[in-house]
């Protein structure tokens, strides 16, 4: 049974039942008052119950209608009903009081007016008090039931209110949260990475040897490279809950015309082979970049940075190749998507197996990197592949279709 009134069958019961049993009842007041023999009384009583249908689009005109089964054929349901239902959904005092006075009107006086009889006081007095009670108690039940509605729609309204100032609380603790542990993020790490600047420093200018100095060069700059990108997601950080603009603004913004760099400062055996970048006057690149170019260029470079970081920790005196190329990509399951022009980049970092007579530096890690590149390239609507290789080494091969961004 639940099942059933849970069902289609169920919701259409609802919505319908509203609106038919109001009209059978009336329909059955008009019978049992009037009876079959009574052709006027009838007729007109069953055209006040069957106007109830349409007493929602048009509530006065219905209890216009409903008034002359009333005042004929001595029915009260549908007036009721009728009046009910003004009140309810057209309220409106100068309104409700001339369609009370109807009702009062249609009830007290009786049918044929020649009937009535002045001098019949207790009756007439009887019959007006009944007529009032008729009138006010659909108009008072009407109204009590809009104003419950209108109650619980302001309740609907305080209650997504209270959701929404709960939900800005929320976002100015984490941005809060955010901004203290950019202040902790520059005070330990800024400090030590400014330590390691002024070391390096000193050491290239105190030693004689060249290839000392290169190396503590080479340190002196990825450490301001790293106060750099410190102090940006730093803002990054202190900018969260501000607008996107200005974030945006904030965070660093690599590309393809920075790998030849970073690949030199990353001290690897690494051979490059890149796409023509903006130094060359490369088609696509950039104001004439494609559209998401910028985007998809930036998480290439994060993709390289970490795979070289992975070889250092892993795979110390390896040989490694980057490779970038402008590919035509195939969309997941459609294989015609090359034949419409769905270009794209694609990254791979190739590495062999390790030099023995490297020793494997103790660098900390996370296990968290290559999982992050695959959720980056995922977002963009690419693909990434990590595995190691046959000859023992490892391959970073990643796609990421423009326009994502």
């Amino acid at each position: 049974m639940h099942r059933l009134l849970c069902g289609p069958l169920g919701r259409r019961l609802r919505q319908v039942g509203p609106v038919l049993v109001p009209v059978l009842l009336s329909i059955a007041d008009a019978l049992l008052v009037n009876g079959l023999g009574m052709a006027l009384e009838l007729g007109v009583s069953v055209v006040a119950a069957a106007a109830l249908l349409l007493r929602r689009r048009w509530p006065l005109l219905v209890f216009l209608v409903t008034l002359p089964g009333l005042y004929i054929g001595y029915i009260w349901f549908a007036p009721m009903v009728a009046l009910y239902t003004l009140a309810a959904l057209r309220p409106g005092r100068a309104r409700l009081g001339v369609c009370a006075l109807l009702l009062v009107a249609a009830h007290f006086l009786p049918y044929p007016i020649s009937d009535f009889e002045p001098t019949a006081y207790r009756e007439n007095t009887l019959v007006l008090i009944d007529a009032c009670v008729t009138s006010a108690a659909p108009i008072a039940l009407g109204l009590l039931v809009r104003t419950r509605r209108e109650l619980a729609s302001r309740v609907e309204d305080l209650t997504r209110s209270l959701r929404r100032e709960d939900r800005l609380l929320a976002e100015r603790v984490k941005a809060t949260e955010r901004a203290r542990l950019a202040r902790e993020m520059h005070d330990v790490v800024a400090h030590q990475v400014s330590l390691i600047s002024l070391q390096a420093g000193a050491v290239q200018v105190s030693t004689a040897d060249a290839a000392a100095r290169d190396g503590a060069r080479t340190i002196r700059e990825l450490s301001v490279r790293t106060l750099e990108e410190l102090r940006h997601m730093v803002g990054v950080l202190r900018a969260a809950g501000g607008d996107a603009q200005e974030a945006g603004e904030l965070a660093p913004q690599p590309d393809l015309d920075e790998l030849p760099r970073l690949i030199e400062m990353s001290a690897l055996d690494v051979t490059y082979e890149g796409l023509r970048t903006a130094h060359d006057g490369a088609e696509g690149s950039g104001a004439d970049r494609p559209r998401g170019g910028r985007t998809v260029e930036r998480a290439a470079f994060r993709t390289v940075q970490e795979a070289l970081t992975n070889v250092r920790k892993h795979a110390p005196g390896a040989q490694v190749r980057v490779r970038v190329d402008a590919v035509e990509l195939a969309a997941p399951g459609d294989p015609e998507a090359a034949e419409r022009g769905r270009s794209g980049l694609r990254v791979e970092i190739r590495n062999g197996p390790p030099d023995a007579t490297v020793p494997v530096p103790a660098l900390p890690g996370g296990g968290h990197g290559l999982v992050g590149l695959r959720e980056r390239a995922q977002s963009l609507g690419g693909t990434l592949e990590a595995r190691p290789t046959a000859e023992g080494g490892f391959v970073v091969r990643a796609e990421f279709p423009y326009g994502a961004g």
